[in-house]
């Protein structure tokens, strides 16, 4: 208090290290001198909400390295037999999935007026060229070789995609495990090529009804079941929410990237992950 009026400030505690000229700062270890100067729109004079439109999209990429570290990570557990850390890996891959899906909220702000005024700045840039995104739908299952040419004249980015391509995917090590434990995961399925999109198998079907009519004897596979289940809903919440917001955006414009745009977002609301673990449901109860 002074002269009975209130300071709205808080002091300085003495403990408080505020000498950076040999320490490491907050910004030093985030390094936000380079990822706070990564944003350069194009467009001249700069329209207000392009940079909007750029941050989505960073930020897009910095929530995808880390799902894709978190799956890379899930996997490694599994083929170690190691199931507790592979759901904690999958349990953080869902709340980033919320994020993800809430964040198209933040560019539906965006009117088709005023995307109208810098759209053509992006040239022929779209998200359909993102290699993390489609490093994380391999990992996942949904691999397609005939993507690697997209990013041939980027080595890293062909390198990280070619990797997930050739990779078991999440699936394929859970569906391992439970052979290693004892279920009766058909042959086929252990050892086909894993660098093709997984399809329906119905002869998983009975394995996993089983396994849901007796969750407490089947608790651990039960629970990976469903929390595999999670993952896939989120998925398609975030494609959806995609198809929605490029929806109201550009109408039924073609996309950037030459894709036809909505009925092209549309049609990966059809592909799948998981397919077993939804007809299964069908089985249970009678």
């Amino acid at each position: 208090m002074s002269d009975g009026v209130q300071q709205n400030t808080r002091t300085i505690e003495e403990s408080v290290v505020t000498d950076f000229s040999d320490r490491m700062s907050y910004g030093g270890y985030l390094e936000l001198d380079t990822l706070l100067a990564a944003q350069h729109p194009l467009s001249s004079p700069e329209h207000h909400d392009e940079l909007l439109f750029i941050i989505q999209h960073q930020t897009t990429e910095l929530w995808l390295k880390l799902v894709l570290h978190e799956l890379s990570g899930a996997c490694v557990f599994l083929r170690e037999d190691r199931l507790a850390p592979a759901l904690k890996c999958i349990a953080r891959v869902k709340h980033i999935q919320r994020t993800l899906t809430e964040q198209w909220s933040v560019l539906a702000t965006l009117t088709p007026a005023e995307y109208a005024q810098f759209r053509g700045v992006l040239g022929n840039a779209s998200g359909f060229q993102s290699a993390q995104y489609r490093a994380v739908e391999f990992t996942l299952g949904n691999k397609n070789a005939a993507m690697l040419r997209v990013f041939d004249a980027d080595a890293a980015a062909h390198a990280l995609v070619r990797d997930a391509l050739e990779a078991p995917s999440l699936y394929d090590e859970f569906l391992r495990l439970l052979a290693r434990q004892g279920y009766g995961i058909p042959g086929s399925v252990l050892e086909r090529d894993v660098t093709k999109a997984w399809t329906f198998t119905p002869e998983l079907v009975p394995l996993f009804a089983e396994i849901y009519a007796d969750p407490q004897t089947h608790w651990a596979a039960y629970e990976t079941c469903e929390e595999l289940v999670d993952l896939e809903d989120n998925f398609q919440l975030w494609r959806f929410r995609h198809l929605k917001t490029v929806d109201r955006i550009i109408g039924f414009k073609k996309g950037t990237g030459g894709s036809s745009g909505v009925p092209f977002l549309q049609r990966a609301l059809e592909l799948t992950f998981f397919p077993e673990l939804f007809a299964v449901r069908t089985e249970i109860g009678g």
